[in-house]
């Protein structure tokens, strides 16, 4: 059996569905995978998929507080920068090499960071 790439999904917290959801497709490009909630007005718990990396975002409280920092790992750091300015992203760190690679940081609208990097030309 050929294990999937990426073996843990986090989940981030949210606090409004509408401009999470929006945020998360319309700006920084994702696709909504699936959605789930109880009953029709509850929190949602959803999976958000791109370029194979997925995330859940919970509105549930007791799933997880909201200021979470996720890692992505993708190939060009200064191509989804521009990408994402164009989309009207808030950029937290522009592109730059503090951490001893490439990478950045976006904040989503409940101040959850996604810091995007790309391996160092030595792996």
């Amino acid at each position: 059996m050929r294990l999937p790439e990426q073996r843990v999904v986090p989940a981030l917290r949210i606090t409004d569905y509408e401009r999470s959801k929006a945020y998360y497709v319309d700006t920084l490009g994702f696709t909504v995978d699936w959605e789930h909630r109880f009953e029709p007005h509850f929190p949602v718990f959803m999976s958000v998929v791109r370029d194979g990396m997925q995330v859940y975002l919970t509105q549930h409280g007791g799933d997880c507080q909201v200021g979470g920092l996720v890692h992505f790992v993708i190939p060009d750091v200064d191509a989804w920068h521009r990408e994402f300015l164009g989309r009207g992203a808030r950029v937290a760190e522009a592109p730059n090499a503090d951490l001893g690679f490439r990478n950045m940081t976006i904040m989503d609208p409940d101040g959850n960071q996604l810091r995007f990097m790309e391996p160092s030309s030595g792996d």
